[in-house]
């Protein structure tokens, strides 16, 4: 994710890196300006087409349409925000999770069970990481930290590796319940935050995949194509050559919101405007080593 002061106006209005929307478009937008130039000499110069035609009457059609595909691309962006910002709030539980899981076993357990000890402050830094390589859809031995109690080793990559890592925590704390090293009310008190691990990894799960259904996608992108094609035709005989730069511009806009929103509905990527999971990963690393000491 990139961060930003969205109180700098000017320096973003000028600023295109390599993800922006613009750059994504440049190929398409270069191409609806050859096609309404093409468009624009073939019915102004060649055909000679006078200002008495029907086809100005087109202008009409996108007057109208032009309210429905606005509220076809706002519902379409809110969709995948609210999938963006659900992402977000089910990141932030986990970070809350692995705080106070850590901060209780800081408590629960005796200074001199060290691999113990040494066991949560990795192993549940370890959850998140396995949970942000899965959503990725890939699984990366370095992010795991070997524990004298559990190693990377014992995990079948092939399988489910947040269950397993989840599945690894919940039998150390049923382990150390018949141990007698905690008590079932102690259990009790820390099984909220293991039951949140298998939640926020099925809300995320779904959030992953479950996309847009491809019919609808499919036909606002038809819907923008068709609107795009036949806007020169409208307003040819009274912006003339100036047709151009029109259309590339509302081409942008519109293709803009698309694309725009393609990218945040799978918030767990590594592009620029996917959720920083990366930062969040090293927060819940950062707390749990400094609660469990």
């Amino acid at each position: 994710m990139v961060d930003y002061n969205p109180k700098e106006w000017f320096k973003y209005i000028f600023y295109f890196p390599k993800t922006d929307t613009a750059r994504k478009l440049t190929p398409a937008i270069i191409g609806i300006g050859v096609y309404a130039a093409v468009l624009a000499y073939l019915i102004l110069i060649y055909w000679k087409v006078g200002e008495n035609t029907d086809l100005k009457n087109i202008s009409l059609m996108h007057s109208l349409l032009g309210f429905v595909i606005s509220m076809l691309l706002v519902f379409r962006t809110n969709t995948a925000y609210d999938r963006w910002w659900e992402g977000r709030k089910q990141w932030g539980a986990l970070m809350n999770s692995s705080r106070n899981l850590a901060l209780k076993m800081d408590s629960l357990l005796g200074k001199n069970l060290v691999h113990e000890r040494d066991f949560y402050r990795e192993m549940i830094p370890n959850y998140a990481l396995s949970l942000k390589n899965h959503l990725r859809g890939k699984y990366i031995a370095k992010d795991f930290t070997d524990t004298k109690l559990y190693q990377k080793n014992a995990l079948n990559p092939a399988e489910h590796v947040p269950n397993q890592v989840a599945s690894a925590i919940f039998a150390k704390t049923i382990e150390l319940q018949r141990n007698e090293v905690f008590s079932p009310h102690e259990v009790w008190l820390v099984n909220a935050e293991l039951e949140s691990f298998a939640n926020i990894c099925g809300a995320c799960e779904r959030i992953k995949n479950t996309p847009i259904p491809l019919s609808y996608s499919s036909f606002i992108k038809k819907f923008i194509f068709i609107y795009c094609l036949t806007l020169p035709i409208g307003y040819i005989f009274s912006l003339h050559f100036l047709i151009i730069p029109f259309v590339m511009f509302v081409f942008y806009i519109l293709a803009g919101l698309e694309v725009i929103a393609e990218e945040i509905e799978d918030p767990f990527g590594e592009d620029s405007n996917d959720l920083p999971v990366d930062r969040i990963c090293k927060g819940i690393y950062t707390s749990t080593h400094e609660l469990i000491k």
